[in-house]
């Protein structure tokens, strides 16, 4: 099977299509075998697309030590990702769908807030290979923020969004695009680490990116008691 294809159409084949979305949805780092095992395929030849994809920029790839073994290779989209040359625009349809039926009526972002955080509660992953901060930067990471990490004062930690999936829909009606990221956000770091509270969600444009997650406590410092 020939793997040697332009970087704009990695993801035009089905395995490395189906291995994409499957680090998506799991929103951390995972091992060869696990990713193999989850698509019922062979790890010899998941391991040759997940190379592929990493050298097109699509993943990052990592060394977990594992007891006395040799450490094994993990992966993880890659926070600058973009699939098709072009910056991740996911779930755009699921909020532009949602903006079209709220908007007939007022909408309380408060209400749209807390849905959003039952949503990242269940979009969190329940473990993981990897320690609380890294699961939280990946999980961004695989919804298409492209993060980059600003360490701060006193335990704290500023994840700067370089990429706004919902640019669209936030395009249509920002207060409530805004208010379910919030949301899902703060879901997701609660999954994670219960400990940790999210200080700053500073919201920019849309097509210029730039919004900025804080976050202070364990998560941040080293000490999560949920740390693996």
């Amino acid at each position: 099977m020939d793997f040697a294809v332009a970087i704009d159409d990695v993801l035009s084949q089905p395995t490395r299509a189906r291995l994409f979305g499957l680090l998506s949805s799991l929103k951390r780092a995972a091992a060869t075998d696990e990713l193999a095992k989850t698509l019922d395929l062979h790890p010899n030849g998941i391991r040759q697309h997940l190379e592929t994809m990493a050298q097109a920029g699509l993943l990052i790839r990592e060394k977990e030590k594992v007891g006395r073994g040799r450490p094994r290779d993990v992966w993880a989209i890659d926070p600058n990702a973009k699939p098709g040359g072009h910056a991740p625009t996911g779930y755009a349809e699921l909020s532009r769908w949602l903006i079209k039926a709220i908007d007939g009526g007022p909408v309380d972002p408060r209400k749209i807030e807390e849905r959003g955080r039952d949503m990242g509660i269940g979009l969190a992953d329940a473990g993981g290979h990897t320690d609380p901060e890294t699961r939280f930067f990946d999980a961004l990471s695989a919804m298409g923020f492209q993060p980059n990490r600003k360490p701060g004062k006193d335990g704290e930690m500023t994840y700067c969004l370089e990429n706004c999936p919902y640019r669209e829909a936030a395009l249509e009606k920002q207060s409530v695009v805004c208010a379910l990221h919030k949301g899902i956000t703060s879901g997701i770091l609660s999954s994670i680490s219960p400990e940790t509270t999210m200080t700053g969600f500073k919201i920019k444009d849309p097509v210029k990116a730039g919004c900025e997650v804080t976050v202070q406590g364990p998560m941040v410092s080293g000490s999560d008691p949920d740390d693996n």
